[in-house]
């Protein structure tokens, strides 16, 4: 069982609770397959075979996802949790209060499990910062030598008062790893390669330096209403809901394709990813918040601004790009891409560079 020990999972099992306190957890517990309601830990099974099973889709022939919050057995997938959809918050200052409380319980404790001696993956960003905040492993960024990243990483690191390390990308990188994250993750499609090849490249060093965990701010854009297509809706048509909270529910239902997407390509780098933002608690906090303490005007992630007061207000109100942009990973693949003969002007062009990249 990855995650939590099997008493904690059988409670969970019995009492359908989703949210028992842990940071998710997948596994076997008494004869089936189970994984949380984020699947916040990967787990496959043989097509077929439950009995045949592993966190490692590459060790199966035929690898079969167990969907997030369901159970797994012979009979086949029954759904046993789903997130809760509690009231909103009617008090702002209680909503903020209960947010910073669990966003630094979280990271403390993570931080005891690891005696605070694990790095964490550095952009820049709030969700990275409030990590290395009160985290003392060394800070690793990643990206080409102009990207947006390293730049925002150094200042915010030097708000900080702490060293940032860079890894600078460079192409014979993305031709070297793009094959190792395919076979990884199973995925070709250029978006999942883009976000995944920062993660990936940036393990690699952690590892190298002998490190065998890396802290990662990922659920907090989902949680906490990070991304312009909820802070737009619903005039934005990349979301059906009506409502700013609507929206963030949506995209909180993306976590488990994105986090099986990282946690297995920051494991084939070295390192087992540590979310203290994806902690239960966080979560269930984050689920009660109300869509202005979500977005408000231009200002996205609000709850959680007004929570990490313990940051430099510079840290606390930058904005962040998305990771391959950010890193300019997705710039850089795509030039690569084109120079290699695949054009534009041809469909899934950085896709069809992928294809040929692994053959």
């Amino acid at each position: 069982m990855q995650g939590a020990a099997p008493a904690t999972v059988r409670q969970a099992l019995d009492t359908r609770n989703p949210l028992i306190g842990t940071r998710g957890f997948a596994g076997t517990v008494d004869g089936a397959l189970v994984r949380d309601v984020l699947g916040r830990y990967p787990l496959f099974s043989e097509a077929g075979t439950p009995s045949v099973f592993s966190a490692d889709p590459t060790d199966l022939r035929e690898p079969e996802a167990v969907p997030a919050g369901h159970r797994r057995t012979e009979e086949g997938d029954t759904r046993v949790w789903t997130l809760p959809n509690p009231d909103p918050y009617v008090a702002a200052e209680r909503a903020i209060e209960t947010v910073r409380a669990a966003i630094v319980d979280s990271v403390d404790d993570a931080g005891e499990e690891t005696d605070g001696e694990v790095p964490v993956a550095f952009s820049g960003g709030i969700d990275s910062s409030i990590l290395a905040s009160k985290l003392d492993g060394p800070l690793y960024v990643g990206g080409f030598a102009e990207s947006h990243d390293v730049e925002a990483a150094r200042t915010a690191a030097g708000a900080l008062d702490r060293e940032v390390n860079v890894v600078e990308f460079s192409h014979d990188d993305l031709v070297r790893a793009v094959p190792e994250l395919v076979r990884a993750t199973g995925r070709t499609n250029a978006m999942d390669i883009n976000i995944a090849l920062p993660l990936y490249l940036v393990a690699e060093r952690v590892a190298a330096d002998g490190y065998d965990r890396l802290a990662v701010g990922q659920g907090a854009d989902e949680l906490f209403g990070g991304y312009a297509k909820v802070a737009k809706a619903p005039e934005d048509p990349r979301v059906d809901a009506e409502t700013v909270r609507g929206a963030t529910r949506e995209v909180i239902a993306s976590l488990p394709d994105q986090l099986e997407r990282d946690v297995l390509a920051l494991r084939a780098a070295g390192v087992e990813p540590v979310a203290p933002l994806l902690d239960d608690r966080v979560v269930e906090t984050a689920l009660r918040l109300p869509g202005e303490l979500l977005v408000s005007g231009e200002t996205r992630k609000v709850a959680l601004r007004e929570a990490a007061d313990f940051l430099p207000d510079a840290v606390r109100e930058r904005d962040k790009k998305a990771v391959q942009y950010g890193t300019l990973v997705s710039r850089e693949l795509d030039r690569l891409a084109r120079q290699a003969g695949f054009k534009r002007r041809m469909d899934d062009h950085v896709g069809q560079y992928i294809d040929s990249l692994c053959e």
